[in-house]
């Protein structure tokens, strides 16, 4: 899966990297240092290394890793499972992070989240993807092999917007602006995947640069 990834990314229209890099880009500055979580490829933060962004990763599969690797932009990459926390960095070490492809696989983001913001430093941005859902809509969505063209089927989970505001709050984010967008299941774009990109702040008493 891992040396043909972007290029079914590509196929099934995935704009989740252009959506959180547009919600999110005039809030960073060149030479900060940006937390891709499950980085993947490197897909979800391509963009912010081009703009003068430091990206650092960590990933579950070492062959996407290797991926990303070759591609030359990571500053540091560390193969480690998303479920495990702490996670491998230190208190306070990065700017921001980012996750574009990953929290759908997550029934509750609360340890992700607590995780994330004892990494990030104060006044720092946190901008990601989940599945999205309405109350009463079910949590989890069953995907067939054939969708998911890795021969094997997965269950992907969604998340109301009050639920990761609850998360969010709970971990000393506030919510900065959230955009619904369309997820494709397949290469032929026949079924729909609702998600959603949000953009939170760790708060430190102040006020995001850039906002009115």
């Amino acid at each position: 899966m891992a040396a043909n990834y972007d290029e079914k990314a590509q196929a099934t229209g995935w704009q989740g990297p252009a959506v959180v890099f547009g919600l999110a880009f005039k809030y960073t500055e060149p030479g900060q240092t940006l937390l891709d979580i499950g980085i993947g490829t490197g897909l979800g933060s391509a963009l912010f290394h081009k703009a003068g962004l430091n990206v650092i990763g960590m990933d579950i599969s070492e062959e996407m890793l290797e991926v990303c690797r070759n591609k030359g932009f990571a500053a540091g990459l560390v193969c480690h499972d998303l479920t495990v926390s702490p996670y491998p960095f230190g208190d306070a070490s990065c700017d921001h992070a980012v996750s574009t492809g990953v929290f759908q696989f997550f029934e509750n983001l609360d340890t992700v989240f607590g995780d994330v913001s004892r990494i990030l430093r104060d006044g720092g941005i946190f901008v990601f993807v989940t599945g999205d859902r309405e109350p009463g809509e079910d949590v989890w969505v069953f995907v067939g092999a054939e969708q998911t063209g890795t021969g094997a089927a997965v269950t992907m989970y969604r998340h109301t917007s009050g639920g990761v505001t609850g998360w969010l709050e709970k971990h000393g984010f506030r919510l900065v602006d959230t955009l619904e967008f369309t997820v494709w299941k397949d290469m032929k774009r026949s079924e729909r995947f609702p998600a959603r990109a949000y953009l939170a702040q760790k708060d430190s008493g102040g006020t995001l640069r850039g906002l009115i």
